[in-house]
C-alpha cells in the first residue's frame, strides 16, 4: 500500500513536465510537490512516533525513496530525511531530538548534513564555533540547518544554521539540475552540538544513508526500463516496432535482470537494517546495496540512451535526465569501488 500510494501521487505531482519546470526554476524546489510530501506525512516515515513521526523503519522508507527516484523528484526531501533526520534518529543526543525532530517529521525545517567534512571545532567559553569548507553539500544552498561531523576532538556532530554570521553559500552549477548543491564555507560560526556522544549512531545513519540512496537509485534503474519499452514498443523500422527484433529484447532483458538483482539487494539489505543483526552486517549490506546500485543505474541509463537512438539525447525525451541522475549519485556517500573496496576488506 505504502508503494503504490506512493507511485499514484507521484505520478500526478512529479510528472516529466513538473520535473522540467524544477530544473528551471531559480531554488529548484517544487513548492505544490513539497507540500503535498508533507501532507502525506513521508518527511516522518523514519522517525518514532514519541517525536510526531509514522514510527515505521528502512522497510517502509525504501519503497517511498524507490519511487522518489523512479520520477526524478528534487527539492528538500532527500537531504531532510534520509541525511538529516536519519543522523538525528540514530545518533542525536535527547535534548537534540526533542527539539528537531518533530520539526523536520513536520516539514516545517529543511535541513541537511555531511558525514565527512574538514571542519574543526573549537571550544570559546560554553559556545563551540565551526571553521572549515565542504565542498558539494546536498541543498546547502536552500536548507535551514546543516549538520556536520567536526574535528572537536574526537569526531562529534553539530548543527549550524545556514543563515548564521560567518557562514557563506555558494551555488553550484550542477550535472544534475534536479539535485541542487552548493560550497559551505564556515568562519568561526556558533554552532550547538547534537550527538549523543558515544555508541555507534553515526556509522549506523551513514549505512543507512547509503541503503537510502541506493533505493533512489533502484528507482531510477527500473524507471530506464519503462521508458525504453515505452519507447521500443511505438518506434518502428523496417515496418515493425524495434521492440520485436532480437538484439533488442536482450539488452532489455539484461536491463531487467540488474534491476531485479537491485532490488532484491536493495529489500534485504533494508530487511537486515531493520532486524537486530550487528553494525558490521548492516554497513556491509548496505555498502553492497549502494555499489551495486550505481553500477546498475548507470548502466541502466546508458542503455536507455542507446535504445532510444539520436533522440536519446534529446531534450523532449526522458534518458538523458536519467543518466544525469545516474552520473551524479555515483559519487554521493562513497563510490562503488571505495564501497567495494571496503567491503573487500571487513571479509578478507
Amino acid at each position: 500500500m505504502i508503494r503504490d500510494s506512493a507511485a499514484s501521487f507521484l505520478a500526478d505531482a512529479c510528472d516529466s513536465a513538473a520535473v522540467r519546470r524544477t530544473l528551471e526554476s531559480e531554488s529548484g524546489v517544487d513548492a505544490q510537490l513539497w507540500k503535498g510530501i508533507v501532507e502525506m506525512g513521508w518527511c516522518g516515515t523514519a522517525v518514532p512516533e514519541s517525536f510526531g513521526g509514522l514510527g515505521l523503519g528502512p522497510q517502509e522508507f525504501v519503497l517511498i525513496l524507490e519511487q522518489m527516484g523512479r520520477h526524478l523528484a528534487g527539492g528538500p526531501f532527500f537531504a531532510t530525511t534520509a541525511l538529516a533526520a536519519n543522523v538525528l534518529a540514530e545518533a542525536g543526543s535527547p535534548a537534540a531530538r526533542k527539539q528537531l525532530l518533530p520539526q523536520l517529521a513536520a516539514g516545517h525545517l529543511q535541513a541537511t548534513a555531511v558525514f565527512d567534512a574538514d571542519v574543526k571545532a573549537r571550544k570559546a567559553g560554553k559556545e563551540w564555533k565551526l571553521s572549515g569548507r565542504l565542498s558539494g553539500v546536498l541543498d546547502g544552498a536552500s536548507a535551514q540547518l546543516m549538520l556536520v561531523g567536526a574535528k572537536a576532538p574526537p569526531t562529534a556532530i553539530f548543527g549550524v544554521r545556514l543563515d548564521a554570521k560567518g557562514v557563506r553559500r555558494t551555488p553550484l552549477a550542477t550535472w544534475d539540475g534536479t539535485r541542487r548543491l552548493a560550497d559551505v564555507e564556515l568562519k568561526n560560526v556558533v554552532a550547538e552540538r547534537v550527538d549523543a556522544g558515544k555508541g555507534p549512531g553515526v556509522a549506523r545513519a551513514q549505512a543507512l544513508a547509503r541503503l537510502y540512496l541506493a533505493a533512489e537509485q533502484l528507482g531510477g534503474a527500473q524507471q530506464c526500463l519503462d521508458v525504453t519499452l515505452r519507447y521500443i514498443h511505438e518506434r518502428k523500422q523496417f515496418g515493425r516496432p524495434i521492440a520485436s527484433f532480437q538484439a533488442v529484447k536482450h539488452r532489455c532483458a539484461q536491463m531487467m535482470v540488474k534491476v531485479e538483482g537491485l532490488r532484491s539487494m536493495v529489500y534485504g539489505a533494508a530487511a537486515t537494517a531493520a532486524g537486530k543483526a550487528s553494525l558490521d552486517q548492516v554497513a556491509l549490506e548496505c555498502a553492497g546495496a549502494r555499489a551495486l546500485a550505481a553500477d546498475t543505474f548507470f548502466h541502466c541509463a546508458a542503455e536507455a540512451i542507446q535504445l532510444h537512438g539520436g533522440v536519446g539525447f534529446t531534450w523532449e525525451f526522458e534518458p538523458h535526465l536519467l543518466f544525469k541522475r545516474a552520473q551524479a549519485t555515483s559519487h554521493a556517500l562513497g563510490t562503488a569501488s571505495a564501497l567495494r573496496e571496503q567491503i573487500a576488506e571487513t571479509l578478507l
